[in-house]
């Protein structure tokens, strides 16, 4: 059975996928339980290659992923909202606030957060984001006039809104920018490849994967030789100073997730691993002396392979089979 977190994320990532477009524009792939996608259809794609904006109304709750103008008006009082944004990997997300009409005295507010929160966990995690948490928020309510673009340090974003009189609300636009240098990612697809590149910087970056996933790396570069190694209490890579890890778990933030394994040295050919976690990571150091590359394709574990490892006890844990 799925865990709750799975649930959560899958049905935030379904309903990414249905607010993409008006229902009118929305195909059925055919598909099993555990890949329930909505593709737009080719109707949207024209009318947005046209070089018209998009624009919808919002719900309480939502998810989106495409360019365009958004407005949301309460027709009751809503106190726990939230709209959830994703972009390409390569994208940064800005949020411009066009009109905001909400009683910040009367307890509404509308907050923008850089990043997701979900069951209270974040990502990016407190170590991987350039910002401390209390900045990661922008409220409008304090800010006001003074800061009504708000842009996201990468790929996801979101924002949280409490209104309580009916009528009122607000508009946002959304664009999307791009990242040269992508460093932390939430993916929008059980499948893909990617190169992540750290170039001097002394940061860390996490590639985070909502499903069970076979993850196979083709090529490392760390500025140092060859290692793949299971993670042990007594070993591991953090004093090699760069060097990319293998996360499992059952929440988002990739700092409360379990180390499967390190990769600590340079290698050119494969190194592929089985994690039947409900979130996998791969998170890469960089102490900034070197230029960091990790090239690296993923996708879903299927459904022979995940009851496989219920067999076999693996997936309790969220051990890797190499």
């Amino acid at each position: 059975m799925p865990s709750a977190f799975q649930f959560q994320c899958h049905f935030v990532l379904i309903f990414l996928a249905a607010s993409k477009g008006e229902t009118r524009y929305l195909e059925v792939r055919d598909a099993g339980e555990d890949e329930p996608f909505l593709l737009l259809s080719e109707d949207l794609k024209r009318e947005l290659s046209a070089g018209q904006i998009y624009r919808r109304s919002l719900r309480c709750i939502d998810m989106l992923s495409i360019e365009g103008q958004f407005t949301f008006t309460a027709d009751q009082p809503q106190l726990h909202c939230a709209t959830f944004f994703i972009g390409e990997p390569e994208e940064l997300i800005t949020i411009d606030y066009d009109f905001v009409n909400i009683d910040c005295q009367g307890g509404d507010f509308l907050k923008v957060f850089d990043g997701w929160i979900l069951k209270g966990e974040k990502f990016p995690s407190s170590l991987d984001h350039p910002l401390p948490t209390f900045q990661r928020y922008v409220d409008f309510c304090e800010s006001g006039n003074i800061q009504r673009s708000i842009r996201s340090s990468q790929n996801v974003a979101m924002i949280f809104f409490r209104i309580h009189q009916p009528g009122n609300g607000f508009t946002i636009t959304v664009k999307k920018n791009a990242n040269l240098f992508p460093c932390n990612v939430i993916s929008q697809t059980p499948s893909g490849r990617f190169t992540m590149v750290i170039p001097h910087q002394h940061r860390n970056c996490s590639f985070s994967i909502i499903y069970p996933v076979v993850i196979k790396i083709s090529d490392l570069i760390l500025g140092h030789l060859n290692g793949l190694f299971l993670k042990k209490p007594s070993a591991g890579c953090a004093g090699m100073g760069d060097f990319v890890e293998l996360l499992g778990g059952t929440g988002l933030d990739p700092s409360k997730m379990f180390p499967l394994a390190d990769l600590c040295h340079s290698f050119h050919g494969s190194a592929q691993m089985k994690i039947g976690c409900d979130n996998t990571v791969l998170r890469m150091v960089s102490s900034g002396k070197h230029i960091n590359r990790v090239t690296f394709e993923y996708h879903q574990l299927d459904l022979q392979e995940t009851e496989n490892r219920k067999e076999n006890s693996i997936e309790e844990f969220c051990f890797p089979s190499i």
